[in-house]
């Protein structure tokens, strides 16, 4: 049976960061579901276009919008053996909608470490992310800056600060987490799937706790 990670944590506690390095050492693949959004308003889909009116504001995107590009990025080849799902679901709703369609794809969400964080941290290091323009790494401004002000370390692209990124959008994002995704946490404490994480240490020592939750 295929193996499903659910990587829960409010925006800025460095999901993204630890699903790459999971993904790495097991071998899963990563699905964000932010990148999903990007790739489909890249290609110009109406899924992405429509996704992105919700993004730029901090809203979340409407249930039935995001499913779809699940399911259609659920059926690729790279899925067979399971994936590490980072944003995605965020509500109890969401969740119930997962669990259905992966009984399609022979698995079942297996684990759900969720990361904790301050708030006044998160706000901090998202109000200091800068995103490259060509291949979307991510650099900090304070605990991860590029060797050179405003240019990828990998490609040399410009670097710009997403709109979602923004102090008072950053604030805004947290409180719909706050509101619309700590159910999720009850959804999966219920059913003796939740692992708690503190994001507050340094990634490896995140990374180390994860892989010690997960063997467990």
């Amino acid at each position: 049976m295929a193996t499903f990670i659910v990587l829960l944590g409010p925006p800025g506690v460095g999901k993204g960061t630890q699903a790459e390095i999971l993904s790495e050492r097991t071998g899963l693949a990563h699905i964000s579901s932010g990148d999903l959004f990007r790739e489909n308003l890249k290609n110009q889909t109406e899924l992405g276009k429509l996704a992105q009116t919700y993004m730029t504001t901090g809203e979340l995107v409407p249930d039935d919008v995001t499913i779809a590009m699940i399911r259609d990025r659920l059926s690729r080849p790279d899925t067979k053996e399971g994936a590490i799902l980072d944003g995605f679901p965020r509500t109890p709703a969401q969740a119930e909608a997962l669990e259905l369609m992966l009984s399609e794809f022979n698995g079942q969400v297996d684990a759900v470490p969720v990361m904790i964080v301050a708030n006044d941290e998160l706000v901090e290091r998202l109000s200091n992310r800068w995103t490259c323009r060509a291949g979307g790494h991510i650099f900090n401004a304070k605990t991860h800056p590029p060797k050179e002000t405003g240019k990828c370390d990998f490609d040399g692209s410009e670097l710009y600060q997403r709109d979602d990124d923004k102090a008072e959008t950053v604030k805004h994002r947290i409180q719909v987490y706050m509101d619309q995704s700590l159910p999720l946490l009850s959804h999966y404490r219920d059913r003796g799937k939740l692992i708690e994480i503190d994001g507050m240490q340094s990634i490896e020592d995140v990374n180390a706790a994860l892989m010690d939750a997960l063997k467990k």
